[in-house]
């Protein structure tokens, strides 16, 4: 059984400096400022952008996470 999840996927174009305009929907959807700072990462065949998020407004980010390593009794 294949489960297909369809994502609407934008093509852009990159300018002959290296440019690219990230599409409306996605600048919106992260929230995306004029200015603000991504990182670019190649991974496998393709390029992601990571939002740089200010450390203050990361505070809480990982509210409720388990905090507790479990360890082998002989590695104490």
């Amino acid at each position: 059984m294949s489960v297909s999840i369809e994502v609407p996927v934008d093509t852009v174009t990159v300018s002959p400096k290296f440019q690219v305009v990230i599409p409306r929907e996605i600048r919106e959807r992260l929230g995306l400022e004029p200015g603000q700072q991504v990182r670019a990462l190649a991974y496998e065949n393709r390029i992601e952008f990571i939002p740089v998020r200010p450390l203050k407004r990361m505070r809480g980010f990982l509210r409720g996470i388990d905090t507790v390593v479990r360890r082998d009794r002989d590695r104490v």
